[in-house]
């Protein structure tokens, strides 16, 4: 995937990008104004940027804000939905983890097919 579709010079709009820069994991990342985050990470070559509870990356799936894999922490608010949300210069975004590793334990998953599983009614 390429940060643009139309070239510059072939471009009958005549669009003028205006550049914005945001903060990835400490790392610097350009975009142009407009772009999704998940769009300028994408264009900066990043295909995922969180990991399942199985430790199996995860980046945009859907593109539309229906799944959940392309969430990201900006300025301190988790769980934000990186292709619905519009880049702004500055924004300081941290990638998620959701293994296991970096949750507090809670109670173990119930199966509807053991008799003695916590939370099932008997």
């Amino acid at each position: 995937m390429t940060p643009r579709r139309v070239r510059a010079e072939s471009d009958a709009v005549g669009r003028q990008d205006r550049p914005l820069r945001i903060t990835v994991d400490g790392e610097c990342v350009d975009g142009i104004e407009g772009q999704t985050l998940a769009g300028v990470l994408l264009a900066a070559g990043r295909l995922s940027w969180r990991q399942a509870r199985s430790g199996a990356p995860r980046g945009v799936f859907c593109g539309i804000g229906v799944c959940f894999d392309c969430l990201v922490t900006v300025g301190g608010e988790r769980d934000v939905r990186a292709c619905r949300r519009r880049a702004r210069p500055g924004d300081v975004v941290t990638t998620q983890s959701r293994t296991p590793a970096s949750e507090p334990a809670s109670e173990p998953p119930i199966d509807p097919h053991k008799p003695n599983s916590p939370g099932r009614e008997s």
